[in-house]
This record gives C-alpha cells, sequence and structure tokens, in this order.
C-alpha cells in the first residue's frame, strides 16, 4: 500500500549517494519560513564522481517515489481510469472531483513533492552552471538531466493547477521567494519548453548507466513532443515524436513484455532495488484480497473483446459478490522481480504524432500510426471513411486503453481537449463540476503567501 498519506514536513536533504548534503529545502516551496542552516555546496560540482552523485538524487529516493505516485494515482481517481477500494475521505474527494482546499494529498503530496523536485534541479542547475572544473560531455549531461526534472516538474504543476509560482534559481532569497504569486500557465509552457530543448541539446542519444534509469536525448524529445501536443502546437509535436521514431532506437514488443525492465520499448524507467514497481506494488493485491486500486467498470468495459491488452493488462478478481478489474501491466507485487516504473514509453510517440497530424488534416498518416499501436494490440486497422472528429476521438480511445494506470494520462487527456464535462458530467453527475479540471491551491499556501490566488469553484 503506498504510504502517502504522511505529513510532508521538516527539512527535506536531498542527498548525493555519497551522503553529501547538497541540496537545501522546506516544508513546501512557498511556505518557506527561516533559511535552513546549510545551503548549496558548490565544491559538490568541482569533480565529475560527486557532481554526478548529486544528479542521480534527483532520480532516487522519497522525493521521486512520492512525486510518481502524486502524478498518477490521484488524476488518475479524477478522471474515469482507476479507483482507491477503501474507505478515505482525501480519496474520495478526487473520485468525487469534490476537492477541498486543505486536502493534504493535494499540498503533501502532489504539490509539496513537485517543488521539491524544482528546488533540487534548480540547485543543481546553478551548481552546474558555476563549475569550472566539471569534464565538459559530464557537465552538458548532468545539465540535461537537471532541467529534464524541472521541466517534468513544472509540466505536472501547470497540467494540475493551471497558473503556479515559478521559480529557476537556487534558493538564496527565502523572504522573496516565499512571496513569489502565480505566473501565467503560458510562461510555464514556454519554459517547459525552454528547458526540454536545452535539455535535448545536452543529452547524448545514449543512455548512462543500465536499465534507461537516467534520461537521454530521446526521453527529452518525447516530453517535449508531448509539451508541443498539450499546448496545441501540431506541427512541432509531429515533427519531435517522428524524429524519436525515425531514430529506430525502440520497438513495441507484445504487449505481455512491455513493462519489463529490458524492454525496448521503454524510454526512460523510474529504477529501484527490488524489481518491484510502485505500480505493481498498488495495483495487484494478494490473493482474495480486494485490490487497492482498480479500473473503472466503464474504462474495462471499453476495450475491444479481442484487444491484446485487456488480456495482457487487466485482470478480474472477485470478492465476494463483486468483480474488480484490476491493473495487469506489472506483474510483480513483493519480494523482488525485473519492473521499475515506467515513465515514457515509444508507443506514446506514435499517439502523439497521430493525433498531431489529425490536428492538421493529414487523416491518411493519422490513421496510419494510430493503426500501428492497433496493430500491436492484436486489432484491425480503422475505416479509412472516418472524418476528421472520429479519427480524433478514435485516438482518444486508443489513448485510454494503452495509457490506464499511467502518470494520470487520463485525466490529462480530458483536460487538454476540454472533453472533462461530456465523459465525467455523465459518469459522476452528482459531484461533477466543470471548475473541477483544476485543483485547488493548498490552503495552507495561500495563508503563508498572500499573493496566491485560488482556482475557480473552491
Amino acid at each position: 500500500m503506498i504510504n502517502i498519506h504522511k505529513k510532508f514536513k521538516g527539512v527535506f536533504w536531498a542527498t548525493a549517494i555519497t551522503s553529501l548534503s547538497l541540496f537545501s529545502s522546506c516544508e513546501s516551496f512557498v511556505e518557506l519560513g527561516a533559511p535552513p542552516t546549510q545551503v548549496v555546496s558548490e565544491d559538490v560540482f568541482k569533480a565529475d564522481a560527486t557532481a554526478s552523485s548529486a544528479i542521480l538524487g534527483l532520480y532516487s529516493g522519497t522525493n521521486m517515489s512520492q512525486f510518481v505516485q502524486g502524478c498518477t494515482f490521484f488524476p488518475g481517481m479524477s478522471a474515469d481510469d482507476i479507483q482507491y477500494n477503501a474507505a478515505n475521505t482525501s480519496y474520495d474527494e478526487f473520485e468525487n472531483n469534490a476537492l477541498s482546499t486543505n486536502n493534504s494529498l493535494v499540498e503533501n503530496t502532489i504539490w509539496a513533492y513537485s517543488y521539491q523536485q524544482i528546488k533540487n534541479a534548480n540547485n543543481a542547475i546553478s551548481g552546474l552552471n558555476k563549475s569550472q572544473t566539471l569534464t565538459p560531455t559530464v557537465k552538458e549531461q548532468l545539465l540535461g538531466e537537471a532541467k529534464f526534472v524541472r521541466a517534468l516538474s513544472y509540466f505536472y504543476l501547470v497540467n494540475l493547477f493551471g497558473d503556479v509560482p515559478m521559480s529557476l534559481t537556487p534558493d538564496a532569497d527565502y523572504e522573496a521567494k516565499a512571496s513569489l504569486p502565480r505566473t501565467p500557465a503560458t510562461a510555464i509552457w514556454a519554459q517547459i519548453i525552454t528547458d526540454l530543448k536545452e535539455a535535448q541539446a545536452h543529452l547524448p542519444v545514449t543512455y548512462v548507466g543500465t536499465f534507461k534509469g537516467r534520461v537521454n536525448k530521446h526521453a527529452a524529445t518525447t516530453l517535449l513532443a508531448r509539451a508541443y501536443l498539450y499546448s496545441k502546437d501540431w506541427a512541432n509535436a509531429e515533427s519531435q515524436a517522428s524524429q524519436v521514431i525515425t531514430a529506430q532506437a525502440y520497438t513495441l514488443p507484445a504487449p505481455a513484455d512491455a513493462f519489463v525492465n529490458t524492454s525496448n520499448e521503454i524510454i526512460w524507467q523510474v529504477a529501484n532495488t527490488t524489481g518491484v514497481s510502485i505500480f505493481g506494488g498498488n495495483y495487484l493485491a494478494a490473493t482474495g484480497v480486494i485490490p487497492a486500486f482498480s479500473l473503472y467498470d466503464t474504462l474495462y468495459k471499453s476495450f475491444e473483446e479481442v484487444d491484446l491488452r485487456k488480456t495482457n493488462w487487466t485482470g478480474v478478481t472477485k470478492i465476494g459478490t463483486n468483480n474488480y478489474y484490476f491493473i495487469n501491466k506489472y506483474k510483480v507485487r513483493t519480494g523482488t522481480g525485473n519492473e521499475y516504473s515506467v515513465a515514457l514509453r515509444f508507443a506514446e510517440l506514435y499517439l502523439i504524432r497521430s493525433e498531431a497530424a489529425a490536428q492538421q488534416g493529414k487523416l491518411t498518416e493519422a490513421k496510419a500510426d494510430v493503426d500501428i499501436i492497433r496493430k500491436r494490440a492484436g486489432l484491425p486497422a480503422l475505416s479509412s471513411s472516418l472524418t476528421k472528429e472520429q479519427l480524433l476521438l478514435a485516438i482518444e480511445q486508443e489513448r485510454k486503453v494503452e495509457f490506464f494506470g499511467e502518470w494520470g494520462h487520463r485525466w490529462l487527456d480530458l483536460k487538454r481537449s476540454n472533453r472533462a464535462d461530456a465523459v465525467l458530467g455523465g459518469l459522476k453527475a452528482k459531484t461533477w463540476k466543470s471548475t473541477a479540471v483544476l485543483y485547488p491551491i493548498p490552503e495552507n499556501q495561500r495563508l503563508a503567501n498572500r499573493n496566491l490566488t485560488q482556482n475557480s469553484g473552491y
């Protein structure tokens, strides 16, 4: 079971694997309080080994684990994707799209851990830029990784909250940062794209280390393609997706093999020490036990009957008189295994390019790409007579049955396509309201920072 009820408080120190204290941070981004007694040690960025260890800290530990969970389970519950099967008021608020401004999970998991990642990335970028002693190729690699992490963190913040405070500098002026107002979402998006372009330029195509646990150029390009798609820059979304597809560095294995940590579909995954992923540990349950999370019946029943994703990536367990449709993408629940938490997959590039092409009226090209994903799933090609609107809905459905239970894709898709009202308004008619497409700015943050406004509906 995930441990996300714990209050995020005190001073969090992201440490390198050499146990050097490198990043300072407090309870939350805008509620900073007094400066900590330790600040960034520039000595860490004087040698390749210690600088590399510092960047590894961005990928590991509680901060990344909570970030992954906060970007996956709660947005999933907000959509028609996954549901939580225990009584918990804070969880119920996500499922009912009725979040309170004091929901501790919004503040202490999504908001706080996203900003922790940003603070750590900012400190790393500053230290790396100041360093005159690192091997140039190492410095480039590390800068690319730090900028990717910052872009990913802002990507989820702007999608979930809209306008949010934006800082790109290390945490020296605590009072100023504690009173930052919300930056318009358009500026956040522009910064995400800038960071990813720079990460793309810094990072090599080859992976550092094993199991694709650190990002490379293709990972930056994949997230950049997604950012352009979400920004409705169709031409650039198509172009960036094509760069990864035509590189021929990745393949689409059979669905049963897609999520093992050696899969050639994986572009980036969050590694662990046991081979048991965050997702497998939460989506799977012991025999005779209700799974913590299960699929909405409507999602499960939306699969075409012969879809190999249905047979390989879902399962059903009957407890009493109730059927629980669980996510079976990951097969290992406890002990040791061969699975990490996959963050970026090759399949997404085809669906990004398909949607971007369809939006530009390139229906033949769009159909060809979505048919590649359908072929892997054992499904026939789509009809050639589909209109643009019909094809876009078919792509949306393909994304729904491809990315369920992964990183909040379904929630973000419904929001960006302005389809949340149409889909969730019927499914959750008793509690749904249009303003729920954005989460509330945590009330404790607004009490600490009077420059923070609130989203509509809260």
